[in-house]
């Protein structure tokens, strides 16, 4: 990654924005010369130069925090007079206020910093959302250093949900799931991370609309419904990832005899070990009930009672 020059980063804040002087004699003071005085300590540290790569570090944008008129580093990190000044040998340098190790500012202060600007973009869901509520902080899910944000690239997002979800992480790695893992679909695909009024953060109201975002043949309406399909994907579907072709919950006819009864039917139990004895046992190899009942999510057939056809 190509370092910007300590000397051009500074000709461009001093083009951009006034010097900063100090906020009141009462309140925390601000450094006296703004991101001139990080970069004499921070100017060769890459993680920090290369905010000047992002939006966040535009001068010419006056609603970036090095647009005119702004506080430049400490727009975001607050006033930092006492860091940057002198310190007696043996003392620790007093911390930033947010965004730094050892800071005193909480998590719900730190993000109250990020949505001063940033209120219209994650929403009003974010309140008493699953992750404000668990007290998730904005800079533990983005990167605003970076030059792309990991979690807002379709291929680097789940790394960073799995961060903390784990279980969902090993359930993606599994033979039948959904192309998470190959980088061709991302988490906020079925979620809302910001929150939304559903279980789960799904990005729709429902689980089965969030599958019919993309498996639109599966929605009907059809004639002859099959209920635990109506009812909810989940019923038959692990929607993470599962062992199991079609990512379901159980292999067949494991799955179909946990509702439906072999009696008066012509198909057999099965059992611990393997397929019972019987004439009828056939039906269950292959596909087993779908052998069968192919239209499993629903018929449209007039005969389609029964979901063969």
């Amino acid at each position: 990654m190509k370092r910007l020059p300590v000397a051009l980063s500074t000709i461009l804040l001093l083009l951009a924005a006034p010097l900063v002087q100090a906020q009141d004699d009462e309140g925390p003071s601000y450094s006296r010369n703004g991101a001139d005085t990080c970069l004499a300590c921070h100017g060769e540290d890459e993680a920090v130069i290369t905010v000047f790569r992002t939006p966040h570090g535009v001068p010419t944008d006056p609603r970036s925090p090095f647009g005119q008129g702004q506080l430049q580093c400490e727009a975001c990190h607050g006033p930092g007079g006492d860091h940057a000044g002198r310190v007696r040998r043996g003392q620790e340098r007093p911390a930033m206020p947010h965004f730094a190790t050892g800071s005193a500012a909480s998590v719900a202060e730190d993000n109250a910093m990020c949505l001063g600007c940033h209120a219209g973009s994650a929403g009003a869901q974010w309140h008493d959302s699953a992750h404000d509520f668990d007290e998730v902080g904005c800079a533990d899910c983005h990167d605003v250093h970076a030059v792309h944000d990991p979690v807002q690239a379709t291929a680097t997002q789940p790394g960073v949900c799995f961060d903390c979800h784990k279980a969902q992480r090993a359930q993606v790695l599994k033979p039948f799931a959904h192309p998470i893992a190959d980088g061709k679909m991302d988490c906020a695909g079925c979620h809302a991370p910001h929150g939304e009024q559903t279980a789960g953060l799904l990005a729709r109201q429902t689980l089965n609309d969030t599958c019919f975002g993309c498996h639109a043949e599966k929605r009907g309406p059809y004639l002859w419904e099959h209920a635990p399909v109506v009812e909810d994907c989940s019923n038959c579907h692990e929607p993470h990832g599962s062992n199991h072709p079609g990512m379901l919950t159980r292999r067949g006819p494991l799955l179909c005899q946990s509702c439906h009864s072999q009696a008066g039917h012509p198909s057999v139990a099965y059992r611990d070990t393997g397929l019972a004895d019987g004439s009828a046992s056939q039906f269950l190899l292959g596909q087993n009930c779908l052998n069968c009942h192919s239209q499993v999510h629903g018929s449209n057939h007039p005969s389609g009672s029964r979901l063969m056809r």
